[in-house]
């Protein structure tokens, strides 16, 4: 066998791949990830609003042997160190940014509530770099189910928000989350769970972010979507079919699946018929 010559050529070409490879491991995401399982393909979790990635925890532990599991948790939320100026979209960029640096091959992205937003939106921007998404309880615009004429505001207001939020006492923010709760999860033995979340999130985080999706519609940009799309919405939502469907018209490859019992936290309140939606539409 040849043995290759180092010319000054392949030396350079050689120090300039070792420098990028660095920087690349050296490059700041908004969201920190925790990686388990080997699988050739792979699944990114996203959480909903100021939720830890360990919201998946019973998801993650049912495909890890099959699949490579990317768990993020946002920045700013449930502990994790916050980033200056956090947005719906640069959030949303950040994601891709990964998954293309990462060389992640068409991953399915399942995301709950804001994450499930996020997913929709990376799919429909992204359509190049995504296999599939689940929308675990989300809709493309949450303030069109009581206002369907509803137009997102440019350079939307924030301020009123994010005083309120971040001049309320730690006690009173407790009570806030803790009175919020019974609407979101039927499941009371991991209240203290998710409210723990809520609490640990950086303040201006949790006010700015919840402004700024109160603010988002997708209504049009799901269009974009080419790739399968299950979408996981809680009991109460059957009540509104015609809004929601409404809602998602342009998204042509949904498949609406509405949950048998519980609420907003549908992995925890309905877990077997949460669990069994996903072996049908993923596999194990």
């Amino acid at each position: 066998m040849k043995k290759r010559v180092l010319t000054p050529g392949l030396i350079v070409a050689i120090l300039i791949s070792i420098v990028f490879t660095v920087r690349a491991k050296e490059k700041t995401y908004l969201f920190d990830v925790k990686i388990t399982g080997s699988g050739v393909e792979s699944i990114i979790f996203i959480p909903g609003f100021s939720c830890s990635g360990d919201v998946w925890d019973e998801t993650v532990a049912q495909y890890k042997d099959n699949y490579t599991c990317y768990v993020l948790t946002m920045a700013g939320f449930a502990g994790t160190a916050p980033q200056p100026d956090p947005t719906f979209t640069g959030w949303e960029n950040s994601i891709a940014e990964y998954i293309r640096d990462n060389n992640i091959d068409k991953p399915i992205i399942i995301g709950h509530s804001m994450g499930g937003g996020l997913a929709m939106a990376l799919a429909a921007d992204y359509p190049d770099i995504i296999g599939k998404i689940v929308v675990v309880d989300a809709l493309p615009c949450l303030a069109a189910i009581m206002d369907p004429s509803f137009k997102s505001k440019e350079n939307n207001d924030c301020s009123e928000m994010i005083n309120s939020i971040t001049s309320a006492s730690d006690e009173e923010f407790y009570k806030m989350q803790k009175k919020n709760i019974p609407m979101l999860l039927a499941d009371t033995s991991r209240s203290e769970l998710v409210i723990g979340w809520s609490v640990k999130s950086d303040r201006t985080t949790f006010a700015e972010m919840y402004c700024d999706f109160s603010n988002t519609d997708l209504r049009e940009k799901i269009a974009g979507i080419k790739c399968p799309a299950l979408i996981l919405l809680e009991a109460s939502f059957a009540n509104f079919k015609k809004g929601i469907e409404e809602q998602y018209k342009n998204l042509k490859t949904a498949d609406l699946q509405y949950a048998d019992k519980g609420l907003h936290f549908i992995m925890f309140d309905d877990k077997e018929w949460y669990e069994n939606q996903l072996k049908k539409f993923i596999g194990q």
